[in-house]
């Protein structure tokens, strides 16, 4: 096998691992456990947690002391481990700490199969910037094809998805005993401080206004982005209790529905280019946030009979809403922050997003549902829901471009005219 095949199968069971339960673990916890979304909130928070720490910590590691390789192998090992004991917990407290202990060990392997496609890459002397993309675009088609499998097997709202889940984390931590050696650099590494190698030297980037604007509001829309893929499916599924839309195809399939969205990923991506030459880095940012309110705002109003057609246009429009934030934010990040200290700047931004972004919307949306849209049946209401999103995303894209103001500087007009 090639170096790219064999790097493609890696990125293909990486996001088949995680698209096996992110988006049908919301459905299991609240339909066949019965928990309440605070308590949901709190096991969708380990991510977040996770994503705070755990990967700079194993960056450490694989930096000084063990193989990345060996390491993103022992770390899926694990994991398979503890996904095989997600479904013989009865109770949202002992799950929470399981799934954390899980997401700890999952977490940190996203970045560590960067880390070790980038070094098989240039050990063959191949372009990273030209062939990594498209290796990477495969870990998306891994995930919708986790999405297919357990939605046509129909196991959306069973434990049988984390078994699924747990059989491609265990053969894929064997298999990456296989991919090419990627040892520590000792003598790069022993020049950083530890509060280097851990990031935290970007935090001084808070005391320039236009950064720490810039990460207040990747906190708020950090809290967004896993809002459809925490609920979306659950929303779906919830149809099934009207006797109109219980045979329909999206009710029977919510998976495949949602699928739907990383499609779009895929494509929004190629459009990014255009939209960063033709409205700038912020007007994309701002493009970003204005689709979230069509994608909260559109699942308000969508059904699966008549209304379907608003829930697919809402997955289609979560590709710019996930996407423009994320490349145009680490863009502006790669070219407005200072050289010696731009890879814990973008260490920081993805913490911001993915990290404390996620922990507080996991929190805070379980909380809100609980609370405020419990109807007295105890159904949801999905509709006020939906719209208390909408208009989350809505205040968020309102007061943006008042408040964040920047000047081009040459690397960043550079980026956008050859991105």
């Amino acid at each position: 096998m090639t170096i790219k095949f064999r790097l493609i199968l890696m990125n293909f069971m990486q996001f088949f691992i995680w698209g096996a339960w992110l988006l049908t673990i919301g459905a299991y916890c609240s339909q066949v456990k019965h928990w309440s979304f605070s308590e949901f909130g709190a096991i969708f928070s380990t991510m977040g947690i996770s994503s705070i720490f755990m990967p700079a910590i194993t960056g450490i590691i694989a930096d000084k002391f063990i193989n990345a390789e060996k390491l993103y192998g022992m770390l899926h090992i694990l994991g398979a481990a503890t996904l095989c004991i997600l479904p013989m917990v009865t109770n949202p407290v002992t799950f929470f700490w399981v799934m954390l202990l899980n997401m700890a060990f999952y977490m940190p392997t996203l970045s560590l199969s960067i880390t070790v496609a980038y070094s098989a890459l240039k050990r063959q002397n191949i372009d990273v910037v030209k062939e990594y993309p498209p290796i990477r675009t495969w870990g998306t088609v891994g995930f919708i094809a986790a999405l297919w499998t357990v939605s046509l097997t129909h196991n959306e709202t069973s434990a049988n998805q984390f078994y699924i889940a747990a059989a491609i984390a265990l053969a894929l931590g064997i298999y990456s005993f296989t991919l090419p050696p990627c040892p520590p650099l000792l003598n790069r590494v022993s020049k950083k401080t530890f509060v280097d190698q851990l990031g935290l030297n970007a935090f001084t980037l808070f005391k320039t206004p236009r950064f720490a604007i810039f990460f207040a509001f990747s906190l708020l829309l950090g809290a967004a982005l896993q809002l459809t893929n925490a609920y979306g499916d659950t929303f779906i599924h919830d149809f099934k209790t009207i006797p109109e839309y219980q045979n329909t195809i999206a009710v029977k399939y919510p998976a495949i529905i949602m699928s739907i969205s990383q499609i779009s990923e895929t494509l929004f991506i190629l459009a990014i280019p255009f939209f960063l030459r033709k409205f700038g880095i912020k007007y994309v940012m701002l493009f970003s946030m204005l689709a979230w309110v069509l994608r909260f705002g559109l699942f308000a109003f969508g059904n699966p009979g008549n209304g379907l057609w608003m829930i697919i246009l809402s997955c289609i429009v979560y590709g710019m809403a996930f996407d423009f934030f994320n490349i145009s934010g680490s863009l502006f990040v790669e070219t407005q922050a200072a050289p010696e200290i731009r890879g814990s700047a973008q260490g920081l931004f993805m913490m911001m997003v993915n990290g404390f972004g996620a922990l507080f919307g996991s929190f805070a949306s379980g909380a809100l549902i609980d609370a405020y849209f419990i109807l007295p049946d105890k159904t949801y209401n999905w509709h006020g829901i939906w719209l208390c999103f909408a208009a989350y995303a809505l205040v968020i894209a309102v007061i943006f471009p008042f408040v964040f103001r920047y000047k081009h500087n040459a690397a960043l007009k550079h980026a956008i005219a050859h991105a």
